[in-house]
C-alpha cells in the first residue's frame, strides 16, 4: 500500500509499534470506506488513489507499475485501490492448483490476479489488519465470481494461516509498513511449504531518511519511512532462513514514487523492488 497521507495526530518524537500500527490502520480504514463510497461500479477512482484525476490517468498509473490492459480489465472496478508499488503476480510464476498468501490484501487486487493463474483447483488467501479492507475484499468476492478466494483478518507479524500450508507469499507494498520486519518474515517461513516461495514488491531505502520523515506519521502510512535498505533485509531473510535471496531495485519506479509526498521527493530515498526468497526442502 501507499501514496500521499495526511499527517495523523500524535506526539511524533517517537512513534512505537503500536503507534505505527494504530496510524497504518485508521489510514487504510479511511480509504476503504473513501472507494467503498465514491468508487464501485460508478467509475471514478480520484478518491482511490491519490495521484489520479481521472480513470484514464488511474489506469496510466497502474500500468507504470507493472499491470498490463488484460490485468487491469480482468477484476471488476473496486478491487485496485492504486495502493502498490509493482506487480507481485508478474514475478510469482503461478501454477494451477498452487495455494497463495497475500500479505496486506487490501482490497483484493492482487488475490483475483493471482486467482486467475492457480484456477479452480487452487487456494488464494488475502490477509489484512484492516476491518474495512477486509469486509470491502469480501464484497468483491461476490463481484468477481471468485470462488476461489477467501480473505482473513489479522496481523501480517501473527499470521492466521496453518504451518507449511502456502506454495507462494504475494505482497504489494505492505511489508514496509510493519515495525517488525523480522517477525514478518519468520511466519511467511512458517506458513511456507518447503520449497515455497516469496514474490513480494515492496520499497527499499535507498539513503538515510532525514529524521523528519521517520518520525512523521504521513510518511510512516505513506510506505516511506518504514523502508529499509537492502542489505538489512537480505540479513533478515537469511537469518530467517530463505535461500535464493534476491532484491531487485527497480530504477524506473522515481516515475511514480516522486509524487508521493507534497513536501519533498521520496524518490531521493526510496526506490521499488523485488525481493524474491525460496525456502529450503530440506
Amino acid at each position: 500500500m501507499t501514496n500521499e497521507t495526511s499527517s495523523t495526530d500524535v506526539d511524533t518524537d517517537e512513534l512505537s509499534p503500536a503507534e505505527q500500527r494504530r496510524i497504518v490502520r485508521d489510514r487504510y480504514g479511511e480509504i476503504a470506506a473513501s472507494s467503498s463510497s465514491c468508487c464501485g461500479d460508478t467509475g471514478a477512482s480520484s478518491c482511490c488513489s491519490s495521484n489520479s484525476s481521472d480513470s484514464e490517468e488511474y489506469e496510466d498509473q497502474s500500468r507504470l507499475l507493472g499491470y498490463g490492459d488484460e490485468e487491469l480489465d480482468a477484476v471488476e472496478s473496486g478491487a485496485n485501490l492504486g495502493l502498490g508499488c509493482g506487480n507481485p503476480t508478474a514475478i510469482a510464476s503461478l501454477e494451477d492448483g498452487a495455494t497463495v498468501l497475500d500479505l496486506g490484501s487490501g482490497a483484493g487486487f492482487d488475490c483475483f490476479l493471482a486467482a486467475r493463474e492457480v484456477g479452480s483447483d487452487g487456494l488464494v488467501t488475502g490477509v489484512d489488519m484492516t476491518p474495512e479492507m477486509v469486509e470491502k475484499a469480501r464484497e468483491n468476492v461476490t463481484k468477481n465470481g471468485a470462488t476461489n478466494v477467501e480473505f482473513r483478518l489479522g496481523e501480517i507479524e501473527h499470521l492466521p494461516v496453518a504451518d507449511e500450508s502456502v506454495d507462494v507469499i504475494l505482497s504489494n507494498c505492505v511489508v514496509n509498513l510493519s515495525p517488525d520486519k523480522s517477525q514478518v518474515f519468520s511466519e511467511a517461513f512458517r506458513v511456507l511449504r518447503p520449497g515455497g516461495r516469496l514474490a513480494i514488491s515492496d520499497v527499499v531505502q535507498t539513503t538515510q531518511f532525514p529524521e523528519a520523515v521517520q518520525q512523521n506519521p504521513a510518511s510512516v502510512a505513506g510506505c516511506v519511512a518504514g523502508a529499509s535498505p537492502i542489505s538489512e533485509l537480505e540479513s533478515i531473510l537469511d537469518d530467517v532462513g530463505f535461500t535464493a535471496i534476491s532484491i531487485d531495485p527497480k530504477e524506473e519506479s522515481e516515475a511514480f514514487i516522486r509524487d508521493w509526498d507534497e513536501e519533498r521527493d521520496v524518490s531521493d530515498y526510496i526506490v521499488s523492488a523485488t525481493i524474491e526468497g525460496k525456502k529450503p526442502t530440506y
